[in-house]
């Protein structure tokens, strides 16, 4: 908004010489006196010289205003004011300087917070120039001062290299060893664009003791079962022994000719031996499967596509799914969605997650209509989801934590090492799975790669 007393000395000159150069043509037509008129000339030059002045002066003015904002200099005090044309640049001069505090202020804000956050946090650019490594940083890599993602090599080359090699949304698990300790860090990266450069923030946690915690959990999980299984089978092994033993014991201390025993008794005894060697075998074939569990061998990757490997499952399931009466509906969007993966391992944790959607049905006794439903889609940055989907009983929520636990199982035949191989495959592809479940509405199992 214009002054009004600049727009006033405006008018005011304006006026002033027009009201002389009207006096200086009236002499000049009405033949007045030649002083007269040359005097009033004069007045006129001096009246332009003057407005030409007035205007340049502002104007040099509203310029130093504008190199100061330019130069992000707001302070008003500095600009001295001979007009009144840069009044409103002032205002704007001081709004401009409550804004550049407001900002100030919210970066510092926001700096604190980086640096008091339990998380390491460092950004850098193409260069690796460090630009931020707030204090849980130095804490956990144990550095004062470092300016370039360089300097961290001495500390952990695989580190440097995986925080250059992530993209946005990229994970990463490095251990790196510090003084006699070994030390287990979760990388997270997101890449940034700031003003036409580009940035990389990268996140760095400590996850030793939740490691440590897990695992031990783990192996309590796994000693659990194993103690079950064995000794389901070593304690009626034990006690038919001790039976057969009795036995035998008996007939020898009592004199008896081994040619003398009844038939009921070698009934007994061969009774006996019988379920020893069931339960021995069934001893065997657990071992074997604990072998089978730690021998997941790693992929070959290649490229694969789902629609192949989907009809593979419906011509193999054919016919089970034909005995239940269940309908298995297969999409895939896009039709041609390929992903990179080892074909014969993949296709082995689908065929394990079909065969026990199917094998759910058995459990069901009412009307309904049965349904396995197959969905491979294109996610978000390229990620490939797959969701395998029945409409079966369902599987309790205490069943559903333990689920991938190795030879747990809620089925009376079950090994318990299907999913548990299905999980380790997966994890050789870097891929994730999970699972939610409704009682009597059905499960559901969800594949990221």
């Amino acid at each position: 908004m214009v002054s009004s007393t600049f727009r006033f000395n405006i008018i005011f000159r304006i006026s002033i010489l027009l009201i002389s150069v009207f006096l200086f043509a009236h002499q000049i037509y009405s033949n007045g006196n030649v002083l007269g008129s040359i005097l009033i000339l004069l007045l006129i030059v001096f009246q332009v010289i003057s407005f030409i002045k007035y205007i340049e002066k502002s104007n040099e003015e509203i310029l130093g205003i504008i190199d100061s904002l330019s130069e992000e200099d707001f302070s008003v005090e500095s600009q001295k004011k001979t007009t009144e044309a840069p009044d409103a640049s002032s205002k704007i001069l001081q709004k401009l300087q409550e804004v550049n505090a407001e900002k100030e202020a919210h970066y510092q804000y926001l700096k604190n917070i980086v640096q008091h956050l339990g998380i390491g946090i460092i950004t850098f650019d193409k260069s690796g120039k460090i630009q931020i490594m707030n204090t849980a940083a130095k804490r956990l890599l144990k550095v004062r001062q470092v300016k370039s993602m360089e300097d961290l090599r001495p500390i952990s080359e695989l580190l440097v290299n995986s925080c250059y090699q992530l993209r946005t949304g990229g994970r990463d698990l490095i251990k790196i060893e510090q003084q006699d300790d070994i030390v287990q860090l979760a990388i997270y990266a997101i890449e940034l664009t700031l003003k036409n450069e580009e940035f990389k923030l990268v996140s760095i946690q400590n996850i030793q003791s939740e490691l440590e915690e897990k695992e031990m959990e783990a192996w309590q999980n796994l000693i659990r079962v194993l103690t079950h299984e064995i000794m389901n089978s070593v304690t009626p092994i034990s006690s038919l022994a001790a039976t057969v033993e009795g036995e035998l014991q008996g007939q020898l201390v009592n004199g008896h000719d081994m040619n003398t025993i009844s038939n009921e008794d070698i009934e007994t005894i061969h009774m006996a031996v019988q379920t020893i060697q069931r339960r021995s075998e069934g001893l065997i074939r657990f071992v074997s499967d604990f072998r089978n569990l730690a021998r997941v061998p790693d992929p070959k990757f290649e490229d694969v596509e789902l629609n192949s490997i989907f009809i593979r499952l419906k011509t193999l399931f054919k016919n089970d799914l034909e005995k239940g009466n269940i309908e298995c509906i297969c999409t895939i969007i896009p039709e041609d969605l390929t992903l990179k993966a080892d074909p014969e391992l993949l296709e082995q944790v689908f065929i394990n997650l079909v065969k026990n959607a199917i094998q759910a049905f058995d459990e069901l006794d009412d009307n309904r209509k049965r349904k396995i439903e197959i969905h491979a889609t294109q996610g978000p940055k390229n990620q490939v989801i797959v969701k395998i989907e029945d409409n079966g009983p369902g599987i309790d929520e205490e069943a559903l934590e333990k689920l991938f636990i190795p030879f747990f199982t809620t089925k009376k035949h079950g090994s318990g090492i299907g999913l548990s191989i299905s999980k380790q495959i997966l994890r050789k592809h870097k891929a994730a799975i999970s699972v939610k479940s409704e009682d009597n509405v059905g499960t559901e199992f969800t594949i990221r790669f």
